[in-house]
């Protein structure tokens, strides 16, 4: 498992469309999926956020995708197959541009199907927090990124000013 520099906002191969997975059980995919699972536990050590990590931000233009909220999952291939019309409003932010925050609106509730690492199909429904890591990771190997979500230009603000904002407004409720 190697720890993988992890791409920036700028760099094209974040934009990139991921090529879908046709071969499973094969020894690249199972080093890509170890790649994401150590460079996803090194982000988040060292930054105290992270709960998602797609192919595309170390590099590879696969369609994979790791998680890990309750316990580590792996998709491959991952489409979203339904959407809830309700929708939520959100802070988002992202390991190629961890210093930004974007304000997205994301659907309340979607549904997934995807394949694990030996190409076995599931589905998965998801809600709330974890439909927005969904969104967002698919979204990454589909060549979309949070910013190109905002609301608008406004929100679009720096972690460390919303942080910040958010302090000083917690100081006048009390």
């Amino acid at each position: 498992m190697a720890i993988r520099e992890i791409l920036q906002l700028g760099n094209p191969g974040l934009r990139a469309e991921c090529e879908r997975v046709e071969s499973f059980g094969a020894d690249d995919l199972r080093t890509l999926v170890d790649d994401l699972r150590g460079t996803l536990h090194d982000f988040k050590s060292r930054n105290r956020f992270g709960r998602g990590i797609a192919a595309p931000q170390i590099g590879s233009a696969r369609r994979v995708v790791f998680v890990h909220i309750d316990h580590p999952t792996v998709l491959v291939n991952p489409r979203i197959v339904k959407r809830s019309r309700r929708l939520m409003t959100l802070w988002d932010d992202c390991f190629s541009f961890p210093s930004l925050l974007v304000k997205v609106r994301r659907n309340l509730s979607i549904e997934v199907r995807y394949q694990d690492e030996t190409g076995y199909r599931h589905t998965i429904k998801a809600e709330g927090a974890l439909s927005e890591l969904l969104q967002h990771e698919i979204d990454h190997i589909n060549g979309v990124l949070a910013i190109d979500r905002a609301i608008d230009l406004k929100h679009i603000v720096y972690r460390s000013e919303h942080e910040k904002w958010m302090r000083e407004r917690e100081g006048l409720l009390l």
